[in-house]
């Protein structure tokens, strides 16, 4: 892998390619439809103001343009060169444009590092040359780029002349060029401006880190949306995410790959390495990334990010026409966890006011067909559901019909919008997809800030993920370093005595390597006692009979002793025993599954939740960035399907999350201050009631030899 491109900006700046002032085109033929002719006609219906340079060996004009016969015959530093050529061509074509000082080259070619050892080796190629030579490259295996705030198009992809103005801009950086072409038509639909679409193909030298870092830094992009099946620099990617979230820049993800067949599909498309997809999922939610589930999806929160900028603390109110739509709706809200909290008292009073008797107080709340004869219901109340801080964005979820109803109902709303100015979101969904609504009622909404959704439930999705990213997590507390005896497999004695320096608790205990250590072991800390055998080949006693519980007195212990020795001689002969852990065996409580491990590309994470059947076959479980604090931890545990355990159910008593929550924050502390563990599992840890703490029982680490 190339060294990072934008490590050393002044030296390849990605301007010589997304601002590029001149540009060669290789490619340009009489054949109609060739690739280099679709590049220069974009150019020219993009009114690129800067020298094209096209380049065939074969003439001297084409197009009405003069023509070169060579890379060698290009003036010095050329800013950007396309290269609409065949693959075999394309490496000696890069190297005499590195020769000439180009800053940059766009590879369409495929049958690169997608394509198997001899395209992976010429990719190699490719990244070496733009080390060598500070050359940007796009690609291979791309459809190039357009940058709609200067009008340049290096994309043989006919692409609407479009000028960003003074909108807002989305940036589209897609390692899929077909999927960006799709994305950016369907926000162009929207009535969205498009800053600059990048379609990174195979990331030889350049990736969409690169090309991310480069849009937060422009002041033309507020959101950028992203489709990405791999990350080849993932905490690289998560540190410019939190740059983002800082700079008010919202970052929306589409990222193929929660399936075996994706993730594999992704690795033969794009030439890169598979991922784990739910640690990457919670790391860049963690850093106020907007991960949606598809396009439809990412068109519609991009549309809603750019419109509303964010959605504020708070919940949602819904305004509506139909009694069977507010049951609907509370359903779908409450699956998808966006809150609808009733009106306020003063709320409620202004509300009860502002509309007939007979109409009910609520949210959602159902204003009936009373608008058709009373169109300033809407002005009326819409004023005091803006007013309330409990509402973080407004819904209308209005019947629209037919043009005449369409009329009836838009223009009072529109006024109403108008007149109000809202400060915070208000966003129209329509009850009946595919009613003919005259596009200049459309645009009368989104002139006004206003997104329009089709449908409802996809108004609602897109407010529950855009809420969802305002970032809830604790703050990062110190790491903390374990001293590690070694490496490899540390067994649960050894794992136990690096850990508890840093406060997890764990049964009273020591290693004893004969009988009548054992027994002295005992007699101090109490029976009944429990026998762990400890060797680094057995990370799973217990299936060997390495475990023997409920020793309850000095002649248990010795039979016990003997018991172990046995299944051990039977099951594991050849096991280099440290000796057996003798450890008190402690009240029953609930049992809990703690774990982590250290990512290689994305980095710490730590699980919880419920052991026995809730973790294998309910899968009770939450994956944890490593940095929380124990209060957020305590929050997320709380989330957990069977979180209302925690807290008593049905006479059983409330239990001590704060110990849980505050173990779970130091493991996770523990992985960050000590990147030579590779993973960590506490399982089970036994939660007792509030006060009365959390223990682990059991404990292992894998680290770094």
């Amino acid at each position: 892998m190339a060294t990072d491109i934008l490590a050393h900006p002044a030296v390849r700046p990605l301007d010589r390619l997304l601002r590029a002032r001149s540009v060669a085109i290789l490619g340009v033929s009489e054949r109609a439809g060739a690739l280099g002719n679709q590049v220069l006609a974009n150019l020219e219906l993009h009114g690129f103001g800067g020298d094209i340079h096209l380049i065939n060996p074969k003439h001297d004009q084409l197009a009405g343009r003069p023509c070169l016969r060579s890379v060698a015959d290009l003036p010095d530093d050329v800013d950007a060169a396309v290269l609409a050529i065949p693959g075999a061509a394309v490496l000696d074509t890069v190297r005499g444009l590195a020769a000439r000082g180009v800053g940059a080259v766009v590879i369409f070619a495929a049958g690169f590092a997608e394509g198997g050892e001899e395209g992976l080796a010429a990719q190699r190629e490719l990244a070496a040359i733009a080390e060598q030579s500070g050359m940007v490259v796009e690609g291979p295996n791309c459809l190039g780029m357009t940058n709609y705030v200067d009008g340049i198009a290096l994309t043989f992809v006919e692409t609407p002349a479009e000028r960003l103005g003074d909108r807002p801009g989305v940036g589209i950086v897609s390692q899929s060029g077909a999927m960006a072409v799709v994305l950016g038509t369907t926000l162009m639909s929207k009535g969205l401006g498009i800053s600059i679409s990048v379609s990174t193909g195979n990331e030889a030298a350049s990736g969409a880190e690169d090309y991310v870092e480069y849009l937060i830094d422009a002041d033309h992009t507020r959101v950028i949306a992203m489709i990405v099946e791999q990350f080849r620099r993932p905490k690289r990617f998560l540190a410019l995410a939190e740059k983002a979230r800082a700079a008010g820049k919202t970052i929306v993800l589409l990222h193929p790959g929660k399936s075996s067949a994706a993730r594999d599909s992704a690795a033969t498309h794009t030439g890169a390495m598979a991922g784990d997809w739910q640690v990457m999922k919670t790391l860049v939610e963690h850093a106020g990334v907007v991960l949606v589930d598809g396009l439809e999806e990412l068109g519609d929160v991009v549309d809603l990010a750019i419109r509303a900028g964010s959605i504020e603390a708070g919940g949602t109110a819904v305004l509506t026409e139909s009694g069977a739509f507010k049951a609907l709706t509370l359903d779908l809200c409450e699956a998808i966890g966006l809150p609808l909290p009733p009106p306020s008292p003063d709320t409620y009073s202004a509300l009860r006011a502002a509309i007939p008797d007979f109409i009910p107080v609520s949210n959602p709340m159902d204003l009936t067909a009373q608008a058709l004869v009373d169109p300033d219901l809407y002005r009326r109340t819409l004023a005091p559901l803006l007013a309330d801080d409990a509402y973080g964005s407004i819904v209308l979820g209005i019947i629209q019909t037919d043009v005449a109803t369409s009329k009836l109902k838009f223009e009072p709303i529109i006024a109403a919008i108008r007149a109000l100015a809202p400060q915070k979101p208000v966003i129209f969904a329509g009850l009946d997809d595919g009613a003919p609504v005259p596009a200049e009622y459309i645009a009368g909404l989104r002139d006004l800030g206003v997104c329009y959704f089709p449908s409802p439930d996809r108004a609602f999705r897109a407010i529950a993920r855009l809420a969802a990213a305002r970032g809830e997590g604790g703050t990062t507390a110190a790491p903390i370093a374990l001293d590690l005896p070694h490496g490899g497999v540390i067994p649960e004695h050894a794992a136990k005595a690096a850990l508890a320096p840093t406060g997890v608790r764990f049964p009273q205990g020591a290693l004893a390597r004969t009988a009548d250590e054992a027994r002295a072991i005992a007699d101090r800390i109490g029976y009944p006692v429990v026998l762990k055998a400890q060797a680094r080949e057995l990370s799973h006693k217990s299936d060997v009979g390495g475990v023997v519980l409920g020793l309850g007195d000095a002649d248990e212990l010795a039979a016990g002793w003997l018991q172990l020795q046995a299944n051990l001689a039977a099951h594991a002969p050849g096991a280099r025993l440290d000796g057996v852990l003798v450890e008190k065996m402690g009240a029953r409580g609930v049992e809990l599954i703690v774990g982590a491990r250290n990512d290689p590309e994305w980095g710490p994470v730590v699980l919880v939740g419920f052991g026995g059947v809730q973790a294998e076959i309910l899968k009770d479980v939450r994956l944890l960035p490593a940095g929380l604090s124990a209060s957020a931890v305590a929050s997320e545990l709380r989330k957990l399907k069977s979180g209302a355990l925690l807290d008593g159910w049905r006479g059983s008593p409330a239990l001590d999350v704060d110990a849980v929550a505050e173990l779970v924050a130091t493991l996770g502390r523990a992985l960050l201050g000590t990147p030579a563990i590779r993973e960590v599992d506490l399982n089970p840890v036994v939660i007792y009631p509030k006060g009365e703490g959390a223990v682990a029982l059991d404990a292992l680490i894998l680290a770094e030899s």
